[in-house]
Order: structure tokens, then sequence, then C-alpha cells
């Protein structure tokens, strides 16, 4: 584990979660997942996401990759943002317009410092693990070669159905 921060104080620092025994002379496999507490930690089935990130640590370990885990709670509003549009939710908005509503933009998050990352590890050429559009959209014209989108889809559940179906339809995301 390397945290990643501007600061050396900086309470919340960037992850990142590197296999034993990566050949950086291949491309290395890498996630990119923004942190969600509810999801990672208390296993919400409101969202993907924690099982996003156990299927890709598996993926990790077996292929010996990297984890990105990036401290943007709620695609970049923070956690008690992401509850309020929680309960937007549950008055009939979809995931992206509960953000807008509440003066955000639909997603705020940021990862060029995921680039910074990798660069810092030596990592020269990646196999991205992601469904997210401007996840890939960021290695264009970047220092780090991208080879390869490799998707990470996790089946619905009938609480996390209209949540993927909204990822999918309004951000384009390849599920």
């Amino acid at each position: 584990m390397i945290a990643y921060a501007e600061r050396s104080d900086e309470p919340m620092p960037q992850v990142a979660l590197v296999a034993a025994g990566i050949d950086y002379q291949r491309p290395v496999l890498v996630r990119i997942h923004s942190e969600c507490m509810t999801g990672d930690i208390f296993g919400s089935l409101k969202c993907d996401c924690g099982a996003q990130l156990q299927a890709a640590l598996s993926q990790i370990i077996k292929e010996k990759g990297i984890l990105l885990y990036l401290r943007q709670e709620g695609r970049g509003i923070g956690l008690i943002n992401k509850l309020k549009a929680y309960r937007l939710q549950e008055k009939g908005l979809n995931t992206l317009d509960a953000n807008t509503h509440l003066g955000f933009e639909a997603d705020s998050r940021q990862y060029q410092c995921a680039i910074e990352m990798l660069l810092d590890l030596g990592v020269q050429q990646i196999r991205l693990l992601t469904n997210n559009p401007d996840k890939v959209a960021v290695f264009e014209g970047s220092p780090v070669e991208l080879v390869e989108r490799v998707p990470l889809v996790i089946p619905a559940e009938k609480e996390s159905a209209a949540y993927l179906q909204a990822k999918k339809e309004l951000m384009g995301h390849l599920l």
C-alpha cells in the first residue's frame, strides 16, 4: 500500500494497492476505484461499487496488478451530499439528476492523479479494468498507454437495477 497526497498531513490520501510480483515490462492490470463508503464498506445494494471492488481485487491479485483507490466519494460530492442524493433518489430522481439537483455536476470526479500515481509507480502500459468511458478517455494522449479496456460487469441486484440503467443510458457505461 502506497499513500499519495499533496501534503504530508493529508488525512485522506489516495491509495495504491500494488500486488507483489508485478512485471512492469508488460501491460499492468489497473483498476481506478472511487471511494464508496456505503458500497465498499457497508455492502449497500443501491450501487455495484462494493461488488466491483471485490471482483477487481480478486482479479488484481490473480493477475498481479494495481488498485488505485481514489478518495472521491459520491462521484466527487462527498458522503454527506451523497446521502442527500440518496434521499432524492428515494423520491424518484436518478443518480445523476439527484447530484445536479443538489447543485453539483452529474460526475465531479477527476482522474489526473491516477496517471501521476501510475507514473510514480513506473507503469508505462495498462490494461484498465473499467466500464466507464470517462476513465478510458483520461489516458488519451497521456504518458501512460492504455492497451486494453477490461470489462468489470457485476450482475444487477433488484435494488441497483435503476442505478445501473442510469449509468448505462446517461453516462455511457459499457455494461
